[in-house]
Parts: C-alpha cells; structure tokens; sequence
C-alpha cells in the first residue's frame, strides 16, 4: 500500500524556508557579479598615458581637486590649444595672486587668459558653471582637464550640462600611477572603488533627468582642503 508524500512534514517545511535565502543569495550574486562587471568597463575608461589633445578647442576648463591638473592647463592654453582657460572648483579663500604666484613662467598668460570659478563645490556644480562660462564666451568646444580616474563623471555630468558643446578630453595622470600598478595601492584601489560609486550614481541621476526624473542626491565631492601655506585652488574632485 502507497502513501503520499505529506507537504506538512518537517522536511518539506524546511526545504520550504530555505527558498526565500537561496533566492537572496542568488540577487545578491547577481549583484556582485553586474557591479564587478562594471567596475571592469570603468577602468577600460581610463588613460593611463598623459597624450596631446586631439585637436584644439575654443576654450580649456580644468577641474580643480588633483595635482598639477592647473599647470597641465596653463601648459595647453600656452601651447595654443584653446583661447581662454576656465579654472573652476577655486577654494572662496584663494585670490587671483595666489594661484598666479604659483605659476611664475605663466605670469602674463593667467593674467590676460584666465578665469576663475569660486562658486563650485563638486563635479555637478563645476559642470554648471562650465556651462555658464561656456555660453558668455560663445564657445562651442572645450578640452577638459581633470585626473584620469575622475574623467569618465567629469564627461557625464559636462556632456548632460552642454549637450551642444564638443568636449576633448585631456587626462592628467599622477605620479602615482606611472610609478606603480594600481592594484598594488590600497590606497589607489579605495580612491578608484570611490570615484566607481560616484560615477555610478552620476550616471544614474543624469540618465533620469533625460526622461525627465530628477533626483537631489549627489555622491560626489564635498570641500575638503582649507587653503595651504603655498597657494593652491582646489576643492576636492
């Protein structure tokens, strides 16, 4: 004589609970997997060796946060690759002369070439300013200069700004990564994870904002250098 199989049994109700867990791991696998993955396509969007523009523009805009991304900029502006030069992102506390006394081979450049943006805080808002710059000056081309890892967000938030604006970038490649691989570097590694995060959410927010969603939320930077004792611009990027 047969006997059915009881759905009541403690076996079956086991089974049962470790579903909804299995189904968890299983997103959060997901999860891990498409996050890696875009991690991967990130980095395939970095340059990892300093190269000329690849054809002049109206103007140049550097954005303030890393090392000699100001002195890059100058270098093109003197090499005749745009008109006017946009350094945006300056700390409200650093003057016109602090930063022109820094760059004593470009006296005459900075003062007759140069603009300065104090209003900036963060990417999004150096994309606006950009923007506004871009318009008085009725430029229809820019080059971009800004570290290598901070280009890809760079680009997004810029392009979603001025759609009508041709944007050249022009990577500045640190010390550190010509002296070392990244994966080497705590340090690089947690900058990179970073800047991944903030790109990720740079792009979420301006792809909604194309249909028509806008979100507040802004991962990006937030102010974190006091001026120095030898002149600097920068609000971190």
């Amino acid at each position: 004589m047969t006997t059915q199989s009881d759905d009541s049994s403690p076996n079956a109700r086991s089974h049962a609970s470790r579903q909804p867990l299995r189904a968890a791991m299983i997103g959060l696998l997901g999860i891990v997997l498409v996050a890696a993955l875009g991690f991967v396509v990130f980095l395939s969007k970095l340059r990892y060796v300093e190269s000329a523009p690849e054809r002049k523009a109206d103007g140049i805009v550097v954005l303030t946060g890393g090392s000699s991304r100001v002195s890059d900029a100058m270098e093109l502006l003197a090499a005749g690759y745009g008109k006017r030069l946009l350094i945006s992102g300056v700390h409200p506390t650093i003057a016109a002369s602090d930063i022109s006394r820094s760059l004593q081979e470009s006296q005459a450049l900075f003062h007759c070439c140069v603009d300065l943006d104090h209003s900036a805080v963060n990417t999004r808002s150096n994309a606006a300013e950009t923007r506004r710059w871009a318009n008085e000056r009725g430029f229809k081309s820019l080059i971009v200069v800004t570290s290598n890892y901070h280009m890809p967000r760079a680009i997004a938030e810029l392009s979603h700004a001025m759609p009508d604006i041709a944007l050249i970038p022009f990577a500045v490649i640190g010390d550190k990564w010509r002296d070392e691989p990244w994966w080497t570097s705590g340090a690089t590694m947690r900058l990179l994870l970073s800047e991944y995060a903030k790109y990720v959410a740079a792009e979420l927010r301006v792809r909604l904002a194309d249909l028509g969603i806008d979100l507040t939320f802004d991962l990006s930077d937030q102010p974190v250098l006091a001026p120095p004792r030898r002149p600097a611009t920068a609000q971190a990027n």
